[in-house]
């Protein structure tokens, strides 16, 4: 089967491209397109039509599966066990304090769990750039100072797409979730794109849901202006926003 090749050179941040319907992508497991490149106008156009960049090597490779994997966060679980852990305030949380140490500690664990990863060094300099422009954002847990778990994706109006995180200690990476999720809920984000199910996200309350439903509700969240609160900043380690969203004191 052939798939459309985008040709285009690279495009700024205002600048747009329009990708393949995304009923085209059925025959493929999801894949809507070949090539392009990672520019941020490029980036930028993919995510506001559901659409997402996933290979190991060239050409690039987009997405646009079906069902679609989301985090609403009515439906956010939260262990006892957790609980517990994060109301000890073990680790320290951050937004936006070290992006790129973020994603390149994702990239690294894949390689070393999974034998390769898809955070090429054109996907880290293309998130990057994301980054210096606003769109992309990282949360940071830390312990005695030091970095030990994460997380990172992209913001666009009232929409957040999840893209990869990472732990060197345990529960770093659910703790990192539950920062993000206090962190967009005091922004009023509609919800969570985390792309293709996975069993990690599916316990703590990851779900599919059809494309027609995602693409649906994600031209609703873009329609919304982005938050007014800035991103950059230290995290209330008690985690309110959470806790409040959970029921919980």
């Amino acid at each position: 089967m052939k798939f459309p090749f985008l040709e285009t050179g690279e495009l700024g941040p205002e600048e747009f491209i329009r990708f393949p319907e995304p009923e085209s992508a059925d025959m493929g497991g999801g894949l809507i397109a070949l090539g392009g490149n990672l520019s941020p106008g490029v980036l930028l156009s993919a995510y506001k039509q559901g659409v997402f960049p996933w290979y190991s090597r060239p050409p690039i490779q987009w997405f646009s599966p079906d069902p679609r994997f989301v985090v609403f966060f009515h439906n956010v679980r939260l262990s006892e066990s957790m609980r517990r852990l994060l109301k000890k305030q073990t680790f320290r949380f951050t937004c936006d304090h070290a992006f790129e140490q973020v994603i390149k500690s994702c990239a690294s664990i894949h390689l070393e769990t999974d034998g390769g990863t898809w955070i090429t060094g054109e996907m880290r300099k293309g998130y990057v750039e994301l980054h210096h422009l606003g769109f992309a954002h990282s949360i940071e847990v830390w312990k005695d100072n030091e970095l030990v778990g994460g997380l990172y994706g992209v913001s666009i109006g009232r929409m957040f797409f999840g893209e990869s995180m990472f732990h060197t200690v345990s529960n770093a990476s659910k703790a990192a979730f539950y920062a993000l999720v206090n962190h967009l809920r005091e922004r009023d984000i509609a919800f969570i794109d985390s792309q293709v199910a996975n069993p990690h996200m599916e316990s703590l309350g990851g779900t599919d849901i059809p494309r027609a439903q995602y693409l649906k509700r994600l031209k609703a969240a873009l329609a919304l202006p982005p938050p007014s609160a800035p991103w950059k900043m230290e995290i209330d380690p008690r985690l309110p926003a959470l806790f409040r969203l959970l029921g919980h004191d």
